[in-house]
C-alpha cells in the first residue's frame, strides 16, 4: 500500500539531493566564465558586473562577499607558480617584477577555502603598495616562505598545505580595459621546498 509512495518520495529525495550536490559542486569549481590568465594570475573582470554569467552571480552570493566594481578595481588570484606547480606553504616563494598601473594595491595569502591563512600577528601576512620595498626601478621582490627572510617577507602557515596569492588592484585603470592580456605581472618563481 505504501510502497509507491515510498518509491515515489526516495526518487525525489535522491534527485533533490543530488542537485543539490551537483550544484555546490559547480559552484567550487568555478568563479563563472570569462576569466583571463596572465601567467599563473587568473582574474574575472566581468565578475561583479551586469555581464556576469548566472555561475559568477550564484558564486558571488553563496560566498556572501561584496566585489569591487568595474571602476573600483580587480582582484587576480594565483594558485600556481609561473611554471605552473601547484603553490604549497612546504616551499619558499619569491613573487616579483611590478603590478599593472593601481592607485594602491594589496598582495595576501589565502588557503583553498579563500580563509586567510593563520599566521602569527607578528608576523606579515600581507603587503601593500605603501609598505613594499621597492628597488630604484620601481619593481619589488617579496619572498614567501614558513622561514624568516631579509627584505620584503611574506609569513606562511607552518603546515604543509596549499595556498593561493591575492593581488588586488584598486582604482586602476586596466580594470574597465580592453588589452588586460597585455597587462605584465609579477612573476612567481619557486624556491627551497622543505618536506613537511
Amino acid at each position: 500500500m505504501f510502497r509507491v509512495p515510498a518509491t515515489i518520495a526516495a526518487i525525489f529525495v535522491i534527485a533533490f539531493g543530488g542537485a543539490m550536490l551537483s550544484a555546490a559542486y559547480a559552484l567550487k569549481a568555478t568563479v563563472g566564465f570569462g576569466s583571463i590568465s596572465l601567467g599563473p594570475w587568473k582574474a574575472w573582470p566581468h565578475a561583479q558586473t551586469e555581464k556576469a554569467d548566472p555561475y559568477a552571480k550564484a558564486h558571488r552570493a553563496r560566498a556572501g562577499r561584496l566585489l569591487l566594481g568595474g571602476a573600483e578595481g580587480l582582484v587576480f588570484i594565483a594558485g600556481a607558480d609561473s611554471s605552473g606547480a601547484r603553490l604549497q606553504t612546504g616551499c619558499d616563494y619569491t613573487i616579483q617584477g611590478q603590478t599593472p598601473p593601481a592607485r594602491f594595491w594589496t598582495l595576501h595569502v589565502t588557503d583553498n577555502d579563500d580563509s586567510l591563512l593563520p599566521v602569527d600577528q607578528v608576523f606579515p601576512a600581507a603587503y601593500h603598495s605603501q609598505n613594499v620595498l621597492k628597488q630604484q626601478n620601481g619593481t619589488f621582490e617579496i619572498t614567501a616562505s614558513t622561514l624568516p627572510r631579509s627584505g620584503n617577507w611574506l609569513a606562511l602557515d607552518g603546515q604543509d598545505q596549499p595556498f593561493k596569492l591575492v593581488l588586488t588592484l584598486f582604482d586602476t585603470p586596466t580594470a574597465g580595459s580592453s588589452r588586460l592580456i597585455e597587462l605584465q605581472m609579477p612573476q612567481i618563481v619557486a624556491g627551497e621546498c622543505r618536506d613537511g
